[in-house]
């Protein structure tokens, strides 16, 4: 079994379709399925089972798959350690960002990276933070990137810090929201049940949703277009000036905040990269990185 079986197992089991695997492998599918056929005579077992849906691939085949993916991740963390032994700060940095930083702070943020250190490569994957965080614990990432709050028993770091606002085009007050639209958005629970929770403090009766859109770039443009108000968290919301904003307190009057984290496993800090990509953020993060508690 050689490196790219490793790799043809893989993207195999990814896309559960011959035909798209073929595809992405740049292999025709009669190549491909021969060349799986010579690994089910290797190791004399079923690796996958066709059928009209598609292919499901048997335990055993699952078990060569695993045994793939160890193998592809100990082959790029050699990789990595021998890139270590150089001078220069080089190699595949990976990243899980949740969206909304990938789309407000990251490209900045990498510019400036690769430009201090153009011989690195940067894969970035974007997901919900909940995802992330197991995409970091598998060490399908290197870093990851999340909003909210998690259980990570490892090395984080706090990028930022904003308040959760009521925007609309217009002033508005508080005791009228549950007869006002209102407009949400997906996410990720951390932050879904941090609003849930302050409107059950100050209301009794359900919100009036006129609009459940899927991104809060979309969310704030409803606003924005006076359909409606909306509750976001500052990310998307830095100078956008024509919104009428009110933060959101607890019962107590304290300021209801949406926290960023860096997450990474400390071993991870052995690989040269991965140590300088994270002292870069910590400079850059006491800077101008990490968003002031202000309005």
């Amino acid at each position: 079994m050689e490196h790219k079986d490793w790799i043809l197992l893989e993207t195999l089991y990814n896309e559960q379709n011959i035909t798209k695997a073929a595809e992405l492998l740049y292999l025709s599918q009669p190549a491909l399925t021969y060349r799986l056929q010579q690994l089910e005579k290797e190791f004399n077992v079923k690796i996958v089972n066709r059928g009209r849906r598609g292919i499901q691939f048997t335990p055993q085949g699952e078990y060569l798959v695993k045994y793939s993916k160890d193998m592809l991740a100990q082959l790029q963390h050699t990789k990595q350690i021998l890139w270590n032994m150089e001078d220069n700060v080089s190699g595949i940095l990976r990243l899980g960002v949740a969206s909304s930083i990938a789309a407000n702070k990251l490209p900045d943020l990498l510019k400036r990276f690769l430009d201090q250190f153009p011989n690195v490569e940067v894969k970035v994957t974007t997901n919900l933070s909940s995802d992330l965080v197991q995409s970091v614990f598998r060490q399908d990432v290197h870093i990851g990137m999340i909003r909210g709050d998690y259980n990570w028993a490892d090395e984080k770091h706090l990028l930022m810090e904003e308040h959760i606002c009521i925007v609309s085009k217009k002033p508005l007050e508080l005791n009228e929201l549950p007869k006002l639209p209102r407009i949400t958005f997906k996410t990720d629970m951390s932050l879904q049940n941090a609003i849930d929770y302050w409107w059950q403090e100050h209301f009794k009766q359900p919100p009036t949703i006129a609009m459940e859109v899927d991104q809060m770039e979309t969310c704030k443009e409803m606003a924005l277009n006076e359909l409606g108000y909306a509750i976001l968290p500052m990310i998307v919301l830095d100078g956008q000036d024509n919104l009428y904003k009110i933060p959101l307190t607890n019962k107590f009057g304290e300021p209801l905040y949406r926290r960023s984290w860096m997450i990474y496993k400390k071993e991870s800090l052995d690989i040269k990269l991965i140590e300088t990509f994270v002292a870069f953020v910590k400079q850059q993060n006491i800077a101008e990185f990490k968003k002031k508690k202000t309005i």
